[in-house]
This record gives structure tokens, C-alpha cells and sequence, in this order.
């Protein structure tokens, strides 16, 4: 998956993710970055204006498919949280 450009508000990708408990779940896509050789999708609750910001790894299973883990580690998420507000500090405002 290649990064892609951030989406205007009317071409925004809904992405509906079935959590562990078999509830689907709706998120808005921000971005996919690349960190250590790995890929990270950047969500948020799609609906909502909390300003949560979701990461989870992308798991290629096979070409057409893949899987989305939830990160455990907070350095890896810190890291590409980091990457994200870098990559859109022109564009987005974060709180700390």
C-alpha cells in the first residue's frame, strides 16, 4: 500500500474493521506510513470528533488480504504518532 495523499472531507474512506468481540466497527482513514520496515494504518472513529487517533499494523496474510493488529508496544505507537503529526503539522492541529 502506497501513502497516500490526506483525503478531502467528501472523499473520505470509511474502512469497517470487526473487532474481537464480532462487533463491526466503522473508522475514517487518515493515513498508511511506514515505520522499521512495517506498515501502520492511521484511523479514527468514523462520526465522531473525540480526536482519537487509532493505529494498528498491517498483517499481509496473502496478496489480496490482510490483517490489522492492534499495537501493543507505546514506543512503536509513539513513533508513528510521531510520524503522522510530522507528516500533517501544515494541515492538522494536535493538542498535547
Amino acid at each position: 500500500m502506497e501513502n497516500e495523499a490526506m483525503l478531502t472531507e467528501e472523499e473520505v474512506s470509511v474502512l469497517t474493521l470487526t473487532g474481537e468481540d464480532g462487533k463491526d466497527v466503522d473508522f475514517e482513514y487518515l493515513d498508511c506510513l511506514n515505520y522499521e520496515g512495517k506498515e501502520y494504518l492511521v484511523l479514527t472513529p468514523a462520526g465522531e470528533d473525540s480526536g482519537e487517533i487509532v493505529i494498528l499494523e498491517i498483517e499481509p496474510v496473502d496478496e489480496e488480504n490482510e490483517n490489522y493488529l492492534a499495537v501493543e508496544d507505546e514506543t512503536v505507537l509513539n513513533a508513528v504518532f510521531d510520524l503522522f503529526k510530522e507528516k500533517f503539522k501544515d494541515v492538522l492541529q494536535f493538542e498535547e
